[in-house]
């Protein structure tokens, strides 16, 4: 099955974005708008068991990165760059490694191909707990989290993953189920034997712990031709956060 996608702008450049862990292509609409003028050609994709593509029982770094390779495949893309942010960058990192031929550079935005214990459990169960035959509109819903969720934005993120099954019913776009069921695989790391020759730009937020010090050494042997920025005011979602900033970075390092 091909993963859903929207593509913005017809230039000669193909940039292909993964989204993380419970997003979804739309987060990354803004990017694209401002990236088409710089003749980028960008194909933004919903991964497996989110956003509107297909549910499938198998969800590990290895089945995505053949999702994106069989997408590649279908729109005929020999070659192009690839962004991916948090389990996107993962994907990514696996995708390279399995067919580096296809890449010509690469942007992980704050993740590293590291084991990470998360909350996402508990995000998980508390979407599942939500009585969505009682709460019919985002608001509610929006309330109900607040206990669970004190910050705002984080709360819009998840709602993100709502869509109205009918007039007067809201379901998950996701399967929370799936990802319950194979969240290790989600978490775990990379495996050791990955590597990727190619250029590599790892993007951290200034704010975010996720890349640190004590664990981007590791990335030499597996990415030696890596190099890493720090986006000043931003958090794990560099993109979000920093916006022009990201864009700066971004096209300094696609277009040198």
């Amino acid at each position: 099955m091909l993963l859903n996608s929207k593509i913005f702008g017809t230039g000669n450049k193909t940039l292909v974005v993964l989204h993380g862990f419970l997003g979804m292509l739309d987060n990354w609409k803004t990017f694209a708008k401002k990236m088409v003028g710089n003749n980028y050609k960008i194909h933004l994709l919903d991964q497996r068991n989110h956003g509107k593509s297909f549910h499938n029982n198998e969800f590990n770094y290895k089945i995505m990165a053949e999702d994106l390779h069989h997408y590649i495949t279908y729109h005929n893309i020999k070659k192009f760059s690839l962004i991916g942010h948090s389990m996107g960058g993962k994907t990514a990192m696996m995708f390279s490694s399995l067919f580096p031929e296809s890449i010509d550079k690469m942007i992980v935005v704050d993740i590293l191909p590291i084991y990470y214990k998360n909350n996402y459990s508990t995000i998980l169960n508390s979407l599942k707990s939500l009585d969505l035959e009682k709460l019919k509109t985002r608001s509610e819903i929006d309330k109900a989290l607040e206990n669970d969720f004190k910050e705002p934005s984080f709360r819009s993120f998840l709602l993100k993953n709502l869509h109205r099954i009918d007039k007067d019913k809201l379901g998950f776009k996701i399967d929370l189920d799936i990802i319950l069921d194979n969240l290790s695989e989600v978490e775990k790391s990379l495996p050791n034997k990955l590597f990727y020759d190619g250029k590599v730009l790892f993007v951290k937020g200034e704010k975010s712990n996720y890349i640190n010090d004590s664990n981007i050494n590791l990335l030499i042997n597996q990415f030696p031709k890596y190099k890493i920025v720090e986006i000043q005011n931003a958090g794990h979602w560099v993109h979000a956060e920093n916006l022009n900033d990201f864009i700066r970075e971004t096209l300094l390092f696609l277009e040198s």
